[in-house]
């Protein structure tokens, strides 16, 4: 079938059975005149495949195209191969296929000398404040999920390689991905120095409180707000915002999007792709002040 026969009947669909107004037709049909310019060879069903729509969040996001704007055409596109899938125009099943999930806005990012503030907020002369170090020191040097941090277990550290194996990324995929010596030398402190006195030393567990458990979440999220503040920052931080940081500043100093995609566990690259508008906007703001002679 013609695509933009196809793409008429969903149109009509919309339109009829699901009563949609004239206005949100018009915006979807400005998405679709948008994907076959970008996507110029497609011209029947039969050209359609299974990661069309990361692709088509990946080219968005070269046009710098906003993040809810990518995910609003993105989630079009899908919603238009779905309805080809149930009607038996396309032979692969669309609902299988993980929708990629993009931010409606750009995430928070600290700038080097911010982040490398708040790592050396921890005093690091008593068992919790290393330990806080060395949480900080391995979410900010792998950019792992504080789920991930937190469930990380000592036979999950390559220490001679250099390695840490997170075993609880989303959709339960194991990845490796590899750490920094500064933050290996951080960890191995804090194992010999700490853990090993600590009253729950034989927990399979990494990071542990003065009870032997393991850190929580929510203490983990209370360190950060109290060692931002410690730093002086004053923008809202978390501990999401390291792995914020991680990836933005990977890709600043020139990193390859993808393995920036795989070191996050992310399963689109059009998920990854948002990084690439902060470095873009950071960039810019930096030329706007030396434009003015800040």
């Amino acid at each position: 079938m013609n695509i933009e026969e196809a793409a008429e009947r969903y149109f009509t669909f919309l339109s009829a059975e699901k009563g949609l107004a004239v206005q949100t037709l018009s915006s979807y049909r400005e998405d679709f005149v948008i994907f076959t310019r970008l996507f110029p060879n497609i011209q029947d069903t039969a050209d359609l495949y299974e990661s069309l729509p990361g692709d088509f969040g990946i080219k968005l996001g070269d046009e710098q195209r906003a993040a809810s704007t990518i995910a609003r055409r993105v989630s079009f596109l899908y919603n238009f191969l779905l309805f080809l899938s149930e009607n038996g125009w396309i032979d692969f099943a669309v609902e299988k296929i993980d929708r990629p999930k993009l931010p409606s806005h750009l995430p928070s990012v600290l700038s080097f000398e911010e982040i490398e503030a708040l790592l050396d907020a921890p005093e690091t002369e008593n068992e919790s404040g290393m330990r806080d170090k060395a949480m900080l020191e391995t979410m900010y040097a792998t950019g792992m999920r504080v789920s991930e941090l937190c469930s990380l277990k000592l036979r999950d550290l390559d220490l001679l390689n250099g390695i840490v194996n997170i075993k609880m990324g989303k959709g339960s995929k194991d990845r490796r991905v590899p750490i920094s010596s500064f933050a290996l030398t951080i960890l191995q402190r804090y194992i010999e120095e700490f853990r090993s006195k600590n009253v729950g030393k034989k927990s399979p567990y990494l990071f542990l409180n003065l009870q032997g458990k393991p850190v929580s979440r929510i203490y983990f999220f209370t360190r950060v707000k109290h060692y931002a503040e410690v730093a002086g920052i004053s923008s809202p931080v978390s501990p999401h915002t390291l792995r914020h940081c991680f990836a933005t500043h990977l890709l600043e100093s020139g990193a390859e999007l993808r393995a920036v995609q795989q070191m996050l566990g992310h399963s689109h690259l059009s998920t990854t792709q948002i990084y690439t508008h902060v470095s873009s906007k950071r960039v810019l703001d930096a030329y706007e002040l030396f434009e003015k002679g800040l």
